[in-house]
């Protein structure tokens, strides 16, 4: 008994764990750094350490956007269909579903009316937990939809985009779609209404190419990535080493690519402001 409790004296001690509650940290995508969970939504999901914007849902937006309980959804049936047959690893069809079932919603945009400290707006928000935000037949038509109902009703019009780009699934008719918008907001400028860019992180691809920088005014959440191509791909494409900080919203600002940068919690006032405006 005594030879067993010194060998077991001699074993080193191992260190005691701290425990920690499962989901109670986030790492920040700019800064890397692990933050307290509670203490970024209480920040309006905002890093506390880098003021980066963290990505957030739709309603979360509508919420944060339009007088609490006057926003109107239209087009709730609107679903896409599979006119190519797609299959890669999985076939379109069982992508939609998937999607559908784990958002709650047909596809990814969302569009409506709303109140904005008393003046009447219509809104469109793309949903990027929706595969990726990425624009097929059915985000198209819903934008162009929106739109000819603000033309109606003599509404501004506010995009708010988070979107990886093209639905690849639908092809051509997927970039048909860039098209499609672009010839919509230019009735907007016709009617002299004002059509008015969120550009949230991350914003890329077609959507970026096309309806995103075509509004009166551009503005962008802090440190939010808006690109066409990747940095990968360019640097591969040029042969050179990118600039620090390149795609991040502030770049763009220095660059003339946008017209403002605007934290999340004076976002309402600054759009309020800008319809109040125009």
């Amino acid at each position: 008994m005594a030879w067993f409790k010194k060998q077991k004296s001699q074993e080193p001690e191992q260190p005691k764990r701290t425990k920690i509650a499962e989901g109670m940290w986030l790492k920040c995508n700019h800064c890397r750094e692990i933050v307290y969970r509670k203490e970024v939504d209480r920040n309006n999901k905002v890093c506390p350490k880098c003021e980066y914007h963290f990505p957030i849902s739709v309603m979360e937006r509508i919420t944060l956007l339009v007088d609490f309980g006057t926003f109107k959804e239209w087009d709730t049936d609107l679903a896409p269909q599979d006119p190519l047959s797609f299959q890669d690893t999985k076939s379109y069809k069982d992508r939609l579903k998937a999607q559908q079932e784990k958002t709650g919603r047909k596809d990814a945009m969302v569009i409506g009316e709303g109140i904005m400290n008393g003046r009447r707006v219509a809104l469109c928000v793309f949903d990027f937990g929706f595969m990726g935000g990425s624009m097929g037949s059915v985000v198209g038509e819903k934008i162009c939809r929106a739109i000819d109902r603000a033309l109606e009703a003599k509404l501004p019009v506010i995009l708010v985009t988070a979107s990886g780009g093209a639905r690849m699934q639908e092809g051509i008719l997927s970039l048909m779609q860039m098209a499609k918008t672009s010839a919509a907001v230019a009735k907007l400028g016709e009617a002299k209404l004002p059509f008015i860019c969120l550009l949230a992180d991350p914003t890329f691809g077609g959507v970026t190419a096309s309806v995103a920088m075509l509004g009166d005014v551009i503005i962008a959440e802090p440190k939010a990535l808006i690109g066409f191509a990747g940095p990968r791909v360019i640097e591969q494409t040029i042969k050179q080493q990118l600039p620090d900080q390149f795609q991040r919203a502030e770049f763009l600002l220095e660059h003339g690519m946008i017209d403002m940068i605007v934290e999340r919690k004076q976002l309402k006032e600054t759009l309020s402001t800008l319809v109040a405006h125009f």
